[in-house]
């Protein structure tokens, strides 16, 4: 990425301009008297495009732009930030986040990284190909939603409407450095295909409608998905959940579909992140070298994955990221810490402000064939699941009850499809319980993980 950025690509401000932003406002704050200073420039430009029926909902331009600065003096913080990049709004930025570290109480937890957490020199230049920009206008990105409503449409003449169809690229970058030395930024890009269509079953008058969705999302324009493609497959999820039932209250097998699965990897996350940890908001707390997953179970993190959309060189502070394992034959091996959350703790940050990077759920006992048919199989006879709603998590306790849609499932196979359902557990048993996770991995933003069967849980039915 080179300092002509800008010309290229339809940002409007280059990496050295940005680099030049950083430098002045550290330079200000470190004027004012401030003992520590960290500032972070960005720019975004992107188009959406929606279309329904055939005809165009909406055409969507953003372009943004901002500034944050945040001023130690001490132990107290103070933060502030602008979207003008004039030099008078530059001072007056800095001057506010001054101000509110003076009159903020000190907290022995702020304060920058500490040096040797951060990416310095090179560690902070890994290019990992985040950076495909779309070049497409509004009539392309309207034709290429068009033809994938189009395809989900044409499936079958009980998908008889659609809530519409949609392409987004988007492409940002940014600079961020600090007064311990860390300089680093890099442009992004990701790009989006999606439809959404309901099928319905004639003469019922319209008792029984389902929808569906399905999508595609990569930072590379040519690596998403053909729009025909996503258009049938979202028409047959939709077409399969016709004449879905109610069952009886029950406690079976349960399947989670990969898509969702991710959703569990996520509550995993919340309960060993760090501001759950310290605020004691979590079941797992203490949990560190603690068994919460079967043996057969190991989690890797790599955030140097090449153009993988949780991958990143360093984490929102400039803390260095690493490849790690996070749990290792179902044993928890670190937690999700950022620099402030760390020092709550007691411990040294792992690199997470700013969240999870590329995580990897498997198990050791998947073989390459053990594809949905076969964790249907395995299933034999319960609930398989592919939508979720509600937000029933209680991270406190564990305690977990969603309203659930899926498909009753007989000797390994579909018998129906079961709606108005609640799924209901406690995590901390669920992740114990987890017998089985299939070949069939899905990446839903940066989580990596196949379909999942837990042993039993509790269906609240008829």
């Amino acid at each position: 990425m080179t300092s002509s950025l800008s010309s290229h690509h339809g940002f409007s401000y280059s990496r050295d301009t940005f680099a030049q932003l950083v430098d002045d406002a550290l330079g200000m704050a470190n004027k004012l008297g401030a003992s520590d200073a960290g500032v972070e420039v960005s720019e975004g430009a992107g188009l959406s495009v929606s279309v329904r029926k055939g005809e165009i909902e909406n055409v969507e331009r953003n372009r943004d732009k901002s500034m944050g600065v945040t001023v130690y003096i001490g132990q107290r913080r103070g933060n502030a930030s602008t979207s003008d990049f004039s030099r008078a709004a530059l001072e007056q930025t800095v001057q506010a986040a001054y101000d509110i570290a003076r009159f903020t109480a000190e907290d022995p937890a702020a304060g920058l990284p500490d040096e040797t957490d951060l990416a310095l020199g090179d560690a902070a230049k890994l290019d990992l190909d985040l950076f495909h920009p779309w070049d497409i206008n509004a009539a392309q990105a309207a034709d290429i939603a068009t033809r994938c409503e189009a395809a989900a449409l044409s499936v079958d003449k009980r998908i008889t409407n659609s809530e519409g169809g949609g392409v987004s690229a988007q492409q940002s970058h940014f600079f961020a450095g600090n007064s311990r030395g860390f300089r680093g930024g890099y442009a992004s890009s990701r790009h989006s295909l999606s439809v959404a269509p309901i099928a319905s079953l004639p003469g019922k008058g319209g008792d029984d409608m389902q929808r569906d969705a399905w999508y595609s999302s990569m930072r590379a324009p040519g690596d998403l998905a053909a729009p025909e493609a996503v258009g049938r497959y979202a028409a047959e999820r939709a077409l399969s959940r016709l004449n879905s039932r109610k069952i009886k209250t029950c406690e079976v097998p349960v399947l989670f579909e990969s898509t969702l699965a991710a959703g569990l990897l996520g509550a995993y996350v919340q309960a060993t992140s760090g501001g759950s940890l310290y605020r004691k908001s979590s079941f797992l707390l203490d949990s560190l070298g603690q068994q919460v997953l079967p043996g057969h179970i190991d989690i890797h993190e790599d955030p140097h994955l090449r153009g993988a959309k949780g991958s990143a060189p360093f984490d929102d502070e400039g803390v260095v990221t690493q490849v790690r394992d996070v749990v290792k034959a179902g044993v928890v091996q670190g937690y999700f810490l950022s620099s402030y959350s760390a020092r709550k703790l007691g411990m040294r940050t792992t690199g997470h402000a700013g969240g999870s990077q590329n995580l990897i759920l498997t198990s050791q006992l998947t073989q390459a064939s053990d594809n949905l048919e076969a964790m249907l199989r395995k299933l034999h006879r319960g609930l398989f699941v592919i939508e979720l709603m509600g937000q029933g998590v209680n991270y406190v306790t564990g305690d977990y009850s969603r309203g659930a849609a899926g498909f009753w499932v007989e000797k390994g196979r579909i018998a129906y499809p079961v709606h108005e359902i609640t799924i209901a557990g406690n995590l901390r048993d669920m992740f114990k319980r987890i017998t089985a996770v299939g070949a069939d991995t899905y990446t839903m933003g940066t989580k990596t993980i196949g379909s999942v069967l837990i042993e039993r849980m509790k269906i609240a039915g008829l």
